[in-house]
């Protein structure tokens, strides 16, 4: 199948990408004339799973579960299982996702590739430190075993190593243990930056999951990085139910031009940041970890331009006085920032070669594309990350330049010895030169 292919942002959109479907783990890959890239379910933000003039291997089709220790909690899949496959078996048996994203709708492949983390990152790390191992299918026809134990290099390559080093098959995964679907949460309302940092370090000494969301716009002194700080933690058993989330909406049309603006995102700001809620409360896990798969087809709401997410990891010393900087730099910009996202990272081994994830704080702010505008902006916001000694998140990116990417991930000459000679990505090519 040949034709447009595109991120979940809906940029870049290439048009000239051939699909040929993966259906057996077992066989070999297919012989092609050109580089070719593992393509799952398409949710990135960006262009590592994107490749112009070449082939995607569409893994969506290896979408069996393998084997399922109930009572170890250990589960094995194919590479194109959805985590919300996943959530659906495990959930009513007490097994819960040791990390996850903020949506379901990621493949496991995926959630591999790019290494993900969630809100528990403090407490768990990323998606990578749960995996046992996993099968890499080389275009040479090799499979390689990998894990921590097992070809510990090919391991560290793979994850995170954004499907270049061959083909995720399957992996087996360790589970979390759960007793109820039901979470207790905590929310509070913070003024600033440094009541922000206040209580962020005294609720990630006592919550597994903590993520703040961030008013982007606030531009006065005193209410620079104003928001909410969300907890939560699985209930004991013994929690009172709390009622199902109703199934979600569908977006059915694209309007002519984003209906996120400068306005709208003003007005949904002070609405949130306004918004009278429970500080104490319980609920069910799936509005806390996946607000926005309540609406299908969200991304719809951007327009045909479609949207761009910065993502950047700030590490210590330097993360408070950078997180300003960026914010002020984002407020005086005049751009949307419709969704700011502030989480802190715990001080983990970074699992793969190419992971994300490293001590300090992230930022993930959306903005819809408004072309030359939006990326003056995000040069100003490269050097910020860059002089703070910062990285952006792959998995989030479609125009980093390559000098930031050598900046930001300094063993790429050693992941670069892992790199299948048949696999490639516009986003490889773009940041490898």
């Amino acid at each position: 199948m040949r034709g447009a292919v595109t991120a979940w942002n809906r940029w870049p959109v290439f048009r000239d990408q051939t699909v040929v479907g993966l259906y057996d783990r077992d066989a070999p890959l297919p012989r092609l004339a050109k580089p070719c890239i593992a393509h799952g379910n398409g949710r990135s933000y960006s262009d590592v799973c994107l490749n112009e003039g070449g082939y995607l291997l569409g893994t969506r089709t290896l979408d069996r579960f393998i084997t399922f220790d109930r009572d170890a909690g250990r589960i094995c899949c194919e590479a194109g299982v959805l985590l919300e496959d996943i959530v659906r078996l495990t959930v009513p048996r007490g097994w819960f996702l040791p990390v996850t994203p903020g949506t379901l709708q990621v493949t496991v492949g995926g959630a591999i590739a790019n290494d993900v983390h969630g809100k528990n990152h403090h407490v768990a790390g990323s998606f990578g430190r749960h995996v046992r191992k996993l099968a890499l299918r080389r275009s040479d026809g090799e499979l390689k075993i990998c894990g921590p134990d097992a070809h510990p290099d090919w391991f560290a390559a793979t994850v995170g190593g954004l499907g270049l080093t061959g083909v995720i098959v399957w992996a087996e995964i360790q589970l979390l243990a759960i007793e109820s679907e039901q979470m207790d949460l905590q929310s509070t309302r913070f003024e600033s930056l440094d009541a922000f940092w206040a209580i962020n370090e005294e609720a990630t000494a006592r919550w597994p999951y903590t993520v703040a969301w961030l008013d982007c716009l606030a531009q006065s002194r005193g209410a620079l990085g104003r928001g909410w700080l969300h907890c939560g933690r699985h209930a004991a058993a013994t929690a009172q139910s709390a009622a199902r989330p109703g199934r979600s909406r569908r977006i059915r049309f694209e309007p002519p031009v984003s209906l996120v603006n400068r306005a709208s995102a003003r007005i949904f700001n002070a609405l949130y940041y306004r918004a009278p809620r429970a500080l104490a409360a319980s609920g069910h896990f799936q509005p806390f970890f996946y607000p926005l798969d309540r609406v299908r087809d969200w991304n719809r709401l951007y327009g045909p331009r479609g949207f761009l997410q910065y993502q950047c990891v700030l590490p210590p010393p330097d993360s408070r006085p950078a997180l300003a900087l960026i914010l002020k730099r984002i407020a005086a910009s005049g751009e949307a920032a419709f969704l700011g996202v502030l989480k802190t990272f715990g001080d983990f081994p970074a699992t793969g070669l190419l992971s994300f994830t490293r001590a300090g704080a992230t930022l993930a702010v959306d903005f819809p594309n408004r072309g030359v505008q939006t990326m003056r902006l995000f040069r100003d916001l490269d050097r910020l990350v860059q002089d703070a000694g910062g990285a952006l998140y792959p998995a989030k990116d479609a125009r980093m330049p390559a000098r930031m990417f050598r900046a930001g991930y300094p063993r790429i000459s050693e992941f670069s010895g892992y790199v299948d000679s048949m696999m490639s990505s516009s986003f490889w090519r773009r940041v490898s030169g």
